[in-house]
């Protein structure tokens, strides 16, 4: 707690007690005083609240930022690994059928090379 909220509450308490007091004499001025004086607390404590909910976000920051490196760290070696892993399986693949990735790189390359030049009449 911080020295805003801590005087916000106290004007807030004054003022309520000021408006009681204006209630019981029926005096408009101490009643007018004792809102004013609660409006005023309240934004003060309000102030001072959100003051305290800043400096615990900037003490906090230092923290979530190493739990977000160790995050992004675990999962690029998860994205590493199941590379590696797609990688070791399509060249086993490839060893396996080379005939047909053989025809099918021609198919691609003869494809890729139509789309190029065009036809040609």
């Amino acid at each position: 707690m911080n020295k805003d909220e801590l005087q916000g509450g106290a004007r807030y308490v004054g003022g309520k007690v000021e408006k009681s007091i204006g209630d019981a004499v029926d005096s408009r001025d101490w009643k007018v005083d004792g809102i004013v004086d609660q409006v005023a607390g309240a934004a003060q404590h309000g102030y001072g609240r959100a003051r305290s909910v800043v400096n615990e976000a900037i003490d906090a920051a230092p923290d979530l930022a190493e739990d977000a490196r160790e995050r992004l760290t675990a999962a690029g070696e998860k994205v590493a690994d199941a590379a590696r892993k797609g990688g070791t399986a399509a060249v086993r693949t490839v060893e396996d059928t080379p005939l047909l990735w053989a025809a099918a790189a021609a198919l691609v390359g003869y494809g890729l090379a139509w789309l190029v030049h065009g036809r040609r009449d």
